[in-house]
């Protein structure tokens, strides 16, 4: 599904990675591991093709990650960055802007509100702005954003950090059951201890 081999990729003059190889099959839920600074979220940026590795070949699908073939790689896939990059908008019309431009239909309160009662967030968050929520709630409306899109590879940088053990664990087990390929960075023992996942550690 995602393949990397025999990638280099520098920032500037540091050297991220050197070699790196690595596979993700379909439907396989891999949980990256290490210290900060190490280039995980690079990782995310190379399959997303905002960045560019200096030698080696990524594979997406069997498609080659570059330009002729990143917007079609991209709308497969839900990428949660660690600041949870959401618009300033009011919620609802924030939710409704997403769905229509990647449905070309009406979104519906009947998919909102079960993803309101398992994210346990009250009804009326719809109405609150993006720059009002605290960091629990910005990255709770962003995981509803990846399950409202559906789409078949997650990426998460981060998803569950500003949420307390219970939370953590409870979007991990619900992601983690679902039929897509996820990639995810975090040090929450909600993901590590999940026996669905496989552990990279990243040095």
């Amino acid at each position: 599904m995602i393949s990397f081999k025999s990638v280099c990729h520098d920032m500037g003059n540091t050297r991220i990675f050197s070699d790196l190889n690595l596979r993700v099959n379909k439907n396989e839920k891999v949980l990256i591991l290490g210290k900060s600074g190490l280039g995980k979220t690079s990782l995310f940026r190379l399959i997303l093709g905002f960045e560019q590795p200096g030698s080696g070949q990524i594979l997406f699908d069997g498609l080659n990650i570059d330009k002729n073939n990143i917007h079609q790689i991209r709308q497969q896939i839900f990428y949660l960055s660690q600041d949870i990059d959401l618009k300033n908008d009011v919620i609802i019309r924030l939710l409704t802007d997403i769905w229509e431009f990647n449905f070309s239909r009406e979104l519906s309160l009947k998919l909102i509100n079960p993803l309101l009662d398992f994210l346990e967030l009250a009804p009326n968050i719809l109405q609150k702005r993006t720059k009002d929520l605290s960091g629990g709630e910005r990255q709770r409306i962003g995981l509803m954003v990846g399950f409202l899109l559906d789409r078949p590879v997650w990426l998460l940088d981060e998803p569950t950090s500003a949420l307390d053990d219970a939370m953590k664990k409870k979007i991990a087990n619900r992601i983690l059951s679902l039929d897509k390929t996820c990639v995810i960075i975090s040090h929450d023992h909600g993901w590590q201890d999940n026996p669905n996942i496989l552990i990279k550690r990243w040095s």
